[in-house]
Parts: C-alpha cells; structure tokens; sequence
C-alpha cells in the first residue's frame, strides 16, 4: 500500500512536468510549453478532504504495522519445546480419570507388576506392620492403650507425639519444669504446689499440649475447686499435696523422663528380599508411595518443564542450581535399593530418600553372614560409596532407585583365600530360605 501511494505521488510529479523535448530545442518554448501543461493539470481534479484524510490514515496503518521477527533456532526450540508440553499436558488431563492419586499421580497397575508391593512401616509399641495411612492412627491408639500399665510413660509419649509444633512443645516443657523446680526447692511452700487453670501462661502454653494434664495428674496434682478470696465463687486449681522427699526424688526422675522424651515414629520396614540371578536387576517398577508427589504438585510438573527451558537460556549460579537438585530431590520419599553381589544374587531393600549412606552400609552388613568382612559398595557409574559417607542416599543420586554393585575389600579378601578360608556363603539362611526369581 506504501509503494502504492508513493507510486501515485511520483506519477503526479511527472505529469505536472509537460511534455517531453529534444536537446536541440530553443530554449524560448520552454514556457509555452510549460504554460500549456499547467494549463491541463488544472483541468485535473484535486483529491477531496475525506480522500486526503483517508489516504492518510492508510499510511499511517501501514507505519504502524510491525515487521516480522526473524526466528531463530533458540525460538524454535522454545516453540517445539512448549508445543509438546501442551501436548503432554492434555494427554495427563485425559488419563487422570485412570489416575491412582495417592499423592503421587501415577496410573494405576497391576500390583504384582511392582518391584515391591509398597511402603511399609513397623510399630515400635505393638511390632505390627502398617501402611503409610495407618501408621499415625495406629500409634496415637497404641499410646492411649499404655495408660493402663504405665500413666507417666504413656503421656510423656502423648506430649511429644500427638503435639507436631516442636516449639510448642518445649515452651510448654519449659514451664512444666519451672513448676516442678519451684516445687522442689520449696517444698513446705504451698503457693507453688497449685496451679491455677484460668492463668493466662497456663492456657496459652501449656493446656493446648495435648497430654499436659495428664502428665501433671500423673505427677500427683489433683484437680480442686478452692475459693476466690473476697469473692463467693471458686476457681478450679490443679493442687499437689504435700510431698515426702522420696516422693520429690521420684517427681525429679520423671521429670526428666518428660525433659528427654521423643516422639514415637514408625521404623521404616526395610522390607528385605533376596533374587537370584537376573538381567532385570536394573528395571524398576515403584508403586505411588515412592513418590511425594500431591494432585497439585503434579499439575504444576508441565509449569516446572517450561521453567527448565528458560533457566537453560541463562546463567545461572551455584546457588541456583543447588535449589533446583534439592527440589527435585524432594520429589522422592524413599529409596528402593539393590545391590548386586559377587555370587550373582541380588540384595533388596527400602530406605527413606534422606538416610545416610551408612544406613545403606549397615543393613548390607546385618545381611551377611560374616558381616565384619570389609566391603564397597559402586554405585552406577563407577563411584565408590564410602562406609562414613555423611551424603543423603538421594543426594547421591539413589533415590528413587538404583543398583549398586557389591565387591569384597581386595587386601582383606587376599588375607583370607591365603589362610585357606573361603566366603562361598555371602548371604543369611533367613534371608536364602525366601530366595525368588525376579520377574
């Protein structure tokens, strides 16, 4: 359209110039000629106000409009990048109809085609194995059925267990102490052996801690209803009689039993399996409690793809990187190891993603049937684990699974065959008896 109208513009100019002449021509008919022209060209129609005006806004228009952007290959790679991401985002979309979200986002299987049938856990109190589910209710059940044979034992556990705000939990401690401090050191003292319920410090930090007052009531207090002075009303107090001195040693003990008492967790069933020799050993097949994925966590998976795109077209430091390895560390709750030994059999079993490398060394050890005999473990790649390694499993790239090759130490293994002594059996008969065949 621009070149349109320039191509007017110029057409106008020519004509407006008359006719043509020869070189050889008088210079006197110059004028005539040029009379004559402008004497046509005003017979020509000037352009109307509203041509002029709509002339002028289609060249503005054309001004106006951009000019198309030269892709380059990073912009093609972008655009290849997000059409896929589109793409796998409305293929999760369909399945998650046919999707198992236990926190995690993975379809639903067959469960016999998993490498282990789960995550299990083993209570410390009544030794029976739980779900991840079961886990918190069975324990909180198992504590408030210890009430029946010991009342201080089973409410220092309700404190420290029942109660998730670890602060909350010490504050309160503290001004337990302090009660049980003041007791003692003024035992004849009557104003420290009551405590009244309607106290602001009180309600505030210590009766929100589930399992407080039965802690206090185990020590002694009684609850009473003594009388407001000057007024005809009572007020509720937990009071502790008058105690003999044993009786204040003993306060001192359990005390400190509260002082020093931790939270009753769940162990981690280790789950160990032993599989004769198989070329699988290297295929996975993790169940969703593997994974510490939530609906929402798994939706915003696509946004994270997209983000990885744009951090690789800028620098990026150190720190940055270290955040982005510790979130996708975090993706993973545990750790399905297996360790391949020299007899060709291979070794199985289930470690929390932020045990030590020592963990991995110590259930290996406890496996053997002459488990003082040093050992490596070589994890893929070639890298040599060491037994004191401080390294979480997942920061050694083990989480969420992995195959670790078992080898004997050379010098003590020398030591040994020149002794005469053999290590033909590697493994317990516990764990030979329930040898299978992997799939």
């Amino acid at each position: 359209m621009k070149k349109f109208f320039e191509d007017i513009k110029k057409d106008m100019k020519f004509k407006s110039a008359g006719p043509g002449k020869k070189l050889t021509e008088e210079s006197s008919s110059r004028p005539e000629a040029s009379q004559a022209a402008h004497s046509k060209g005003a017979s020509r129609k000037a352009p109307t106000k509203g041509a002029q005006m709509a002339g002028a806004a289609a060249l503005a228009r054309i001004e106006q409009q951009p000019r198309p952007k030269v892709q380059t290959s990073q912009d093609a790679i972008r655009n290849q990048v997000k059409r896929e991401l589109e793409a796998e985002a409305a293929a999760v979309a369909a399945s998650q109809k046919n999707t198992d979200i236990e926190g995690s986002g993975v379809p639903q299987k067959d469960p016999s085609c998993f490498s282990v049938a789960g995550v299990f856990f083993i209570c410390p109190l009544t030794g029976k194995t739980l779900t991840k589910t079961e886990r918190e209710m069975h324990i909180k059940e198992a504590i408030l059925m210890r009430f029946s044979e010991d009342v201080m034992e089973a409410s220092v556990m309700m404190i420290h267990t029942f109660n998730k705000d670890k602060e909350k939990v010490k504050a309160a401690i503290d001004i337990i102490s302090k009660y049980i401090e003041n007791i003692c050191k003024n035992p004849t003292e009557e104003k420290y052996r009551k405590i009244k319920l309607s106290n602001k410090v009180f309600q505030e930090k210590v009766s929100v801690i589930e399992g407080s007052r039965e802690y206090l009531q185990a020590l002694g207090f009684e609850s009473t209803a003594l009388p407001v002075d000057g007024e005809d009303r009572t007020e509720e107090y937990l009071v502790l009689p008058p105690q003999e001195p044993d009786a204040l040693e003993q306060i001192k003990v359990d005390l400190e039993l509260l002082q020093k008492g931790e939270p009753i967790r769940a162990k981690l069933d280790r789950q160990p399996q032993v599989f004769r020799p198989s070329q699988n050993a290297t295929n996975f097949e993790l169940p969703p409690d593997f994974y510490n994925l939530t609906a929402e966590e798994l939706k915003k998976e696509m946004q994270l793809k997209n983000e990885i795109v744009e951090r690789n077209a800028m620098l990026r430091t150190k720190a940055m990187r270290e955040k982005d390895e510790q979130r996708e560390r975090r993706k993973h709750n545990y750790a399905l190891l297996r360790v391949r030994l020299p007899d060709g059999n291979i070794l199985q079993g289930t470690f929390l993603a932020w045990e030590k490398v020592t963990a991995l060394y110590q259930f290996v050890r406890d496996s053997l049937e002459n488990g003082w005999q040093p050992f490596e473990l070589v994890v893929p790649g070639g890298q040599k684990l060491k037994d004191d390694e401080e390294f979480a499993l997942n920061e050694c790239n083990l989480a969420p699974a992995a195959l670790l090759i078992f080898s004997w130490d050379a010098a003590v293994l020398s030591d040994i065959a020149a002794a005469g002594g053999k290590t033909d059996v590697l493994l317990k008969a516990a764990l030979l008896e329930n040898i299978k065949s992997m799939s």
